[in-house]
Parts: C-alpha cells; structure tokens; sequence
C-alpha cells in the first residue's frame, strides 16, 4: 500500500499547477509557464519520496490549454527530456502516479461538443502519462457523468462511447463512483460489459450506497482490477463537520482512519487523500498505518507494476 495526496504540496513554495489566461497565451508564455510547473513537481516528488508518499495525483494543470485548439505548440517535443528525467526518478522510488481530468470531462454527454472535448482532455492527459514512460498501472479517473434525465440512457451512452475509446486511453481510464448520480452498483454494472476497472470512493459510498458494507465494497471493486492494471485505488475522505453534505475535510480524523484500515483487511491497494490539508494528512495517516504490514516501506520497486489485487 502506497500513501498519497493529490496536486498540491503545502509545506513547499512552488507549484506544478501555474497556469495563464487564454487571451494571454503565447508559445512563449507556455514554456517558461511548464518549465516553472514541471520544476514545481520535481520538488514536490523530491519530497514525498524523502517522506515515504509513494502515491501522488499530478495536476491537470501541467501543460496549460494542452487540449485546446490554442496550443499549437509542439510542447511534448519541447519538454520530451525533462518529462523522461522526471518518469525515470517516479519509478526509481516504485511511486504510483494518478491524474483526475475535471468535471467537465463527460464521456456520456450527449453535446457532441462536450464529448469532443472530453476526449481531446483524455488524449492531453494520457500523453503526459506516456511521456514520463509509465506503464497501464499510471491511471486516468472519470467519473460517469450526469444523468440527462434518463440515466439508464446515459449508462449506455458511456458504455459505448468507452467502447470506442483508441486502446492507449482505455488501458488508462478507470471510473468512479460518485456521490449523486452513479453509485458502485451502477460503476459494476459499467465495468461488467467494458472491463473497465473501478476506483472505490470512500467518502461518496457514504453519501450513495446500497447497503455495501466497506469490506463488500473494495472486495467487489478489487476485482475489476487486472494484474496489468496493478492493485487497485482507493480514494479517502470524511465529511467535513458543520459544512455541506460532500464537503471534503480539513484535515484526518485519526480514529475514522485507524477504523477504515482495519475494516479494510487483508485487502491491498494504493489510497489517495482528498483531505483540505493534503500532504499533512497523507504524513499523519502514514505514521497511523506504519504497523500496517501493507504499508511499502522504503523506496523500492513498486507493487503496482509486480501484480494486481491481493490480500496482504
């Protein structure tokens, strides 16, 4: 099990997610803007490798308007040395790399628009896992989409337009369940006629379930994994007290986080913290879990790329 947050690290003054006004962009703009971002990751994976956070979720961010009709700039060209310097350190330290596309990347959408350009934000993000040389076990996470007043439509709307997905896309999506809409049964439901693997959301299955306990739910998820896709991903969360019902926490409940791993045995997977705080709670739920025999330990090659879901 690897430990991770997502895009931003707090205790470090830099960023890889500095981005521009599109009436601003220029080729000029875009380079100087990633070689910033792309610095900004290095040092955060510096320090989440001096740390022992093996798991991490780069920035849309990164190569700002990739996907945009704007950007004619050949910028994987331009940066194809750095991003390969970068992969080459992700996977000298086993680290598991994830990245999540916005919410307006619907793939069930029925705005041909919208769909064009959801697929243009797949192919930008996929490109950016490809360029740091990662394998299938580096994933993109979407979620199904909305409703459009016929749900049932639009689960088929989804299952075939992930159909027909070019393969270098599928062999990176996975999907997950939400907190309104699209709840685990409806994701198994999906991944029983495409294969697509699900990422279990532990905070929306609190909001949006049908009676699945959380051992049920990460069993039921796990084996949508294949051993190419390596174990599964859990994303972790609790409701943030007095706010509105879905909103993020602060920062860890340590008891709510010491229950969750011990419900979650024997199972094995990579977790990735959506708490407000970010590396601060990924460093308190590692020094929780460090007698957890699943906790990788040093940096060594990763589980993910020697098998998929087991028990530990």
């Amino acid at each position: 099990m690897k430990i991770g947050y997502p895009c931003i690290n707090l205790s470090l003054n830099c960023r890889s997610s500095s981005t521009f006004r599109l009436r601003s962009y220029s080729a000029e703009r875009l380079i100087s803007t990633v070689a910033g971002n792309l610095e900004g990751l290095q040092q955060i994976l510096d320090f989440n490798a001096d740390h022992g956070l093996f798991f991490f979720r780069l920035t849309s961010d990164l190569v700002p308007f990739a996907s945009h009709p704007v950007c004619q700039y050949d910028w994987a060209a331009h940066f194809g040395e750095e991003f390969a310097e970068i992969g080459a350190f992700i996977r000298r330290h086993g680290m598991r790399i994830s990245m999540h596309p916005d919410q307006f990347t619907l793939l069930n959408s029925p705005d041909e628009r919208v769909l064009q350009n959801s697929i243009a934000e797949l192919n930008y993000h996929a490109r950016i896992l490809d360029l740091l040389g990662l394998d299938e076990c580096a994933k993109i996470q979407i979620h199904i989409g909305g409703v459009y007043g016929d749900k049932e439509a639009a689960i088929n709307r989804f299952i075939q337009r992930y159909r027909q997905l070019p393969l270098n896309l599928r062999r990176r999506l996975v999907i997950e369940n939400d907190e309104r809409h699209y709840s685990l049964q409806d994701c198994l439901k999906i991944s029983a006629q495409t294969g697509v693997p699900i990422l279990f959301d532990v905070f929306h299955h609190s909001l949006l379930k049908h009676g699945e306990s959380i051992p049920e739910a990460l069993k039921l998820t796990a084996a949508t994994w294949k051993s190419e896709d390596g174990i599964p991903l859990v994303d972790y969360s609790s409701q943030k007290p007095a706010a509105r019902v879905g909103s993020h926490a602060d920062s860890l409940h340590k008891d709510n986080f010491r229950k969750f791993l011990r419900s979650s045995r024997p199972l094995d997977f990579d977790l990735m913290l959506e708490i407000k705080d970010k590396e601060k709670s990924a460093l308190m739920a590692l020094q929780l879990a460090s007698r957890d025999v699943r906790i990788q330990k040093g940096h060594r090659l990763s589980s993910a790329h020697t098998g998929g879901a087991r028990a530990a």
